[in-house]
């Protein structure tokens, strides 16, 4: 078998068992997960393997900008009182998504800033 054949009867697999997750996840109110999988054929061992791969192929298809990413700790030495870097003359906040940026100081409106947040979300 090809590559991208394999390729395919994966996702075909992924898509049947992203259906019976939806399926059980909507059973009727006071079924049990053991109960649902008794119905339909299948272990409880086995959904929830099925369950896990369903989720990591979703979190590999996200893009990267989506994946949280780690928040780096500035040590104490490298703010000033005020809790601003000591030595950037402008300090403020930097936003970045997809393509552009933005730069919020303590002097940047707050209606202003409400604005362009609304307008990056309708993005």
């Amino acid at each position: 078998m090809s590559s991208l054949t394999t390729k395919a009867a994966v996702q075909y697999r992924l898509g049947e068992w992203a259906a019976q997750i939806r399926d059980c996840q909507n059973r009727p109110e006071g079924m049990s997960v053991v109960q649902w999988c008794s119905q339909n054929g299948i272990t409880k061992a086995n959904y929830y393997y099925r369950l896990r791969r369903v989720r990591k192929s979703c979190l590999e298809d996200l893009p990267e900008e989506m994946i949280p990413q780690p928040v780096v700790p500035v040590p104490a030495g490298l703010l000033d009182d005020r809790g601003e870097a000591a030595d950037a003359p402008g300090c403020g906040l930097d936003i970045s998504m997809r393509d552009f940026s933005i730069h919020v100081t303590e002097h940047t409106s707050m209606r202003l800033l409400a604005e362009v947040l609304e307008v990056v979300r309708g993005a």
